[in-house]
């Protein structure tokens, strides 16, 4: 089913484009991401002008793509309920963040790794449609944009840049320039100036804080495409091996202390447990899948974390 065609972007809504864009980007290969993409967009632009004639004709064109794509998949539980999509969404903008992670650390630089960079840290944009984001992915996020402008300039000035986190400092990254070529968020119109991501309010630090899952790699459905110059096609990437956890010895012969007495909000923490297990296997990681099936597993025994 084809999307309602949005109106040309009114500039007051110049911030959401390259959500807009990310979403039209992933329509077939990730429809859930594509719909919560557009929905932050249009929370987003509610905020910032629903007043104006143009403004409000625009969001009104994006409220039909919402509930023309929620009618498509409306069996879809990522789709219906909120702790599920919440999960896809995340684990989409990790692997991503993995992905141009591990390419950064291996010193492979190129526009694909600083584009998933970048994206990965509109997909964390995304996230607070379900609320405030964790401090984890506020740094992720950060860091993921810091990243993106920081090695985009050193190619740009002919420069080798330095792999894995390090000292960071203001940088300036034009996504719009890198997109040149590639189709706008509404057919036949572009935007007429460009979007910079200014990073000069991110404090100058040596940014060692960001936590990266042992075992972490690029998904087998790597995100972003390899570039034709690294010899490698889309096709033909594959997944490292995995370090699976052990399971916890621990649980094969725990019991519970007298009467465990389960709140509210265990139940919902379990929940969320088994449903980013759930979501991780669509990316094949059967590390993170374990580690949270364990601690589901551990709570509902235990009563403890």
């Amino acid at each position: 089913m084809a999307a309602p065609a949005l109106p040309p972007l009114p500039p007051q809504l110049k911030s959401i484009q390259h959500h807009l864009r990310t979403a039209q980007e992933l329509d077939k290969r990730e429809p859930v991401v594509a719909y919560y993409c557009r929905l932050y967009a249009m929370q987003t632009g509610m905020k910032i002008d629903s007043k104006t004639p143009e403004c409000r004709k625009f969001l009104s064109k994006l409220m039909d793509q919402l509930e023309a794509m929620k009618k498509q998949f409306g069996d879809n539980e990522a789709i219906t309920q909120e702790i599920v999509g919440s999960a896809h969404v995340e684990n989409y903008a990790l692997k991503m963040f993995l992905y141009a992670d591990n390419e950064d650390r291996a010193g492979q630089f190129h526009k694909n790794m600083i584009k998933s960079f970048y994206t990965a840290s509109l997909l964390i944009d995304v996230l607070t449609v379900f609320g405030e984001l964790s401090e984890e992915n506020a740094q992720h996020r950060k860091y993921a944009r810091w990243k993106a402008a920081y090695i985009h300039n050193c190619l740009k000035n002919g420069e080798t840049p330095q792999p894995g986190p390090i000292g960071m400092e203001g940088e300036s990254f034009d996504a719009e320039r890198e997109e040149a070529g590639s189709s706008s968020v509404h057919s036949g119109t572009a935007p007429s100036s460009s979007s910079t991501y200014e990073a000069t309010n991110v404090p100058t630090s040596n940014y060692t804080g960001i936590h990266i899952p042992p075992g972490a790699h690029a998904p087998a459905n790597t995100p972003a495409e390899v570039p034709h110059n690294t010899g490698v096609t889309s096709n033909t990437i594959q997944p490292a091996p995995q370090n699976i956890p052990l399971v916890d010895p621990s649980l094969y012969s725990a019991q519970s202390a007298g009467e465990v007495r389960l709140t509210p909000e265990d139940f919902a923490r379990a929940q969320k447990y088994c449903k980013y297990a759930g979501s991780a296997l669509q990316y094949e990681d059967v590390s993170t899948a374990v580690q949270n099936l364990q601690k589901a597993l551990k709570l509902l025994i235990t009563g403890r974390e």
